[in-house]
C-alpha cells in the first residue's frame, strides 16, 4: 500500500502546481471549502468510526465519536478565523515625512501561506490528529496545499477520510493538488527531503520526531518543522490539597493518566505529593478499579510492557499498584519513589511512558520539590493542585513550572485539550521542536504563514489585505493604531 515514487511525484508536482490558484482564494472562499469538508465527514460518520474502531481498538462511543466531533469542530473554527480576518496581521503605515527616523515611506505588511506542507499523522487520534485533524486544517486555513502522510496504525481510515476531505474540498470549489495523502515511511521521507515542500507538521514520538525534524533542517534549503514530541507532564500537590481533598485528588489523576489506555501526550507522568499524604489505600483502590484497556496495536503493546518492565526494575522504585496484561489488555501500573531518590535514578524514571503507568514522587520540603522541577525535561502541561490559601505557598514554583511547560493549569487535569481561540499545545523541547507556536487552538494556523512587506507598492498591485480601502474589512493596525 505504500506509495511508489511515481506517484508520490505525481502528487508533489500537483500540490506545486495548486499555488497559484490557492494564492488568489479568499478566506471566505477557504472557510467555505472547510466548511463543505467537516459536512463531508459528519455525513460519513457511520462509515468512518466502526474503520477507526476495527483498526484502533478505540470503543466507538464515546471515545471515538466524540473525536470525530472534535474533528468537524474545528475545521469549522478556523472558518472563523479566516471569517474575522485577524490571522492575517494587515498592518498599514503610510509614508511620514516626519517620522521620527527620517522620512518613512509607505510601508504594509501582511502574512501569505508559507506553501506545500507535509503532515505527519499521529496514532493516538486517528481523527483529530490524523488525516483531517488540526494541523491539517489550520494548513488548508492558511492557505497552504497538504500532503499527509498517513500513520501506519490505521491505514484504511486513512485512504477512506483523505477520499472525503479531498473530494469535499474539490466539490467546494479548491483547486485539484489542494490535498493527498500517501503512504510509508520512504514515501514521508522523501516526501520532506523534496523541495517542493516548504514545512511539515509532526505528532508523535521523540526518537521519530527527532530524526525527521534532523532531516528538514539538513536540507539544502531547511525548512520550518513542527514536531509535538513527548512530555512527562507533572502535577504538584500541597498539602493544603492533601489535606482538603486528598481522595479527590488521588482518584483524579488515576483517572487522568489511565484515560485513553494512557495513550495521550497529555496524560500526567509525575504525581507530586508530599511525605506522609497517607494517600496509598485511596490510589492502589482506584487504579484497582480501572478495568484492562487494549492499546492501539501491538508495537505500542510491547513497547509499553518493556518500558514498564524496565520502571519496576529501577532499586528505588516502590510498586503500589502492580498492572497486569492479560490478552494484550492492560490495567494501570502505579509506582512510587522519594524525590530525594527520584533525583539519583536513573533517566527511565523522568521519561514518557506511553499507557497506563505513572509515578507518585513525595518530597519532603517545598525547597526540595522546587530540586526536582528544575531538573524535569520541558513538557507540554504542568498541573498545580492546590487550594486558595496556598497561593503564597504556589508562587515561587510558578517561575520552574512555567519554564517547564506550555499550558499551566489550576486544579484541572491535563489530559483533555480544548479547541479554542486561546489554546496553547506546545512547550520546550523535547515536548515540541518550536517552543514558540501551538498544535493546537487557532493560533496553530500562524505556522503556516510568513510575513511580508510591501513598500512603495501601488494600491492597485497590492493584496486586498493591505489596499487603501480594505476590501475585505480586516482588523488591521494603521499607522500605529488599530
Amino acid at each position: 500500500m505504500d506509495t511508489d515514487t511515481t506517484e508520490l511525484d505525481r502528487v508533489l508536482a500537483a500540490a506545486a502546481g495548486a499555488a497559484p490558484k490557492l494564492a488568489e482564494s479568499t478566506p471566505a472562499q477557504r472557510a467555505e471549502w472547510l466548511g463543505a469538508a467537516a459536512d463531508a465527514l459528519d455525513a460519513a460518520s457511520s462509515e468512518l468510526l466502526p474503520l477507526a474502531a476495527k483498526e484502533t481498538h478505540l470503543p466507538e462511543a464515546p471515545r471515538l465519536k466524540g473525536e470525530l466531533a472534535r474533528t468537524t469542530f474545528q475545521l469549522r473554527l478556523f472558518g472563523e478565523v479566516l471569517t474575522d480576518g485577524a490571522f492575517l496581521g494587515a498592518t498599514v503605515d503610510h509614508a511620514d515625512a516626519d517620522w521620527p527616523m527620517g522620512p518613512r515611506p509607505d510601508i504594509r505588511r501582511a502574512a501569505v501561506p508559507i506553501g506545500p506542507t507535509l503532515v505527519f499523522a499521529a496514532g493516538n487520534f486517528p481523527f483529530a490528529f490524523s488525516v483531517a485533524g488540526g494541523d491539517t486544517a489550520s494548513a488548508l486555513a492558511a492557505g497552504c496545499q497538504v500532503v499527509l502522510k498517513a500513520h501506519p496504525g490505521h491505514p484504511e481510515l486513512s485512504a477512506r477520510t483523505g477520499e472525503i476531505l479531498r473530494t469535499a474540498l474539490i466539490e467546494a470549489g479548491a483547486p485539484e493538488g489542494i490535498f493527498a495523502v500517501i503512504f510509508g515511511v520512504e514515501a514521508g521521507v522523501t516526501a520532506l527531503k523534496d523541495p517542493r515542500i516548504a514545512a511539515a507538521a509532526f505528532t508523535g514520538s521523540v526518537p521519530g520526531g527527532r530524526a525527521l525534524f534532523d532531516i528538514a533542517v539538513a536540507r539544502p534549503t531547511p525548512i520550518p518543522f513542527y514536531g509535538e514530541l513527548g512530555s512527562v507532564n507533572p502535577v504538584v500537590v500541597t498539602p493544603g490539597a492533601v489535606k482538603a481533598r486528598g481522595a479527590e485528588v488521588a482518584k483524579g489523576y488515576v483517572g487522568s493518566f489511565t484515560l485513553g489506555g494512557g495513550q495521550f501526550c497529555t496524560k500526567p507522568g509525575l504525581l507530586f505529593l508530599p511525605e506522609g499524604h497517607g494517600l496509598e489505600d485511596t490510589l492502589r483502590e482506584a487504579a484497582g478499579g480501572v478495568a484492562g484497556q487494549t492499546l492501539l496495536n501491538e508495537r505500542i503493546s510491547a513497547g509499553f510492557g518493556k518500558s514498564v518492565a524496565k520502571l519496576r526494575e529501577q532499586p528505588e522504585v516502590t510498586v503500589l499498584a502492580a498492572g497486569e496484561a492479560t490478552a494484550e489488555q492492560f490495567t494501570p501500573t502505579l509506582l512510587s519513589v522519594r524525590a530525594a531518590d527520584f533525583l539519583k535514578a536513573d533517566e527511565v524514571l523522568r521519561s514518557e511512558c506511553f499507557g497506563p503507568a505513572s509515578i507518585v514522587v513525595t518530597y519532603s520540603s517545598q525547597e526540595e520539590l522546587l530540586d526536582v522541577l528544575k531538573q524535569l525535561e520541558p513538557g507540554l502541561t504542568a498541573t498545580v493542585q492546590a487550594e486558595e490559601s496556598d497561593i503564597d505557598e504556589v508562587r515561587p514554583l510558578l517561575p520552574a513550572l512555567t519554564a517547564l511547560a506550555g499550558r499551566l493549569l489550576w486544579n484541572d487535569w491535563p489530559t483533555g485539550v480544548t479547541v479554542s481561540w486561546a489554546q496553547q499545545h506546545g512547550g520546550p523541547y523535547p515536548a515540541t521542536t518550536a517552543p514558540t507556536t501551538t498544535s493546537v487552538g487557532t493560533a496553530a494556523i500562524e505556522r503556516f504563514l510568513r510575513p511580508v512587506a510591501w513598500q512603495g507598492f501601488p494600491d492597485a498591485l497590492l493584496p486586498p489585505a493591505l489596499q487603501e480601502g480594505n476590501p475585505w474589512n480586516l482588523p488591521r493596525r494603521t499607522d500605529g493604531d488599530r
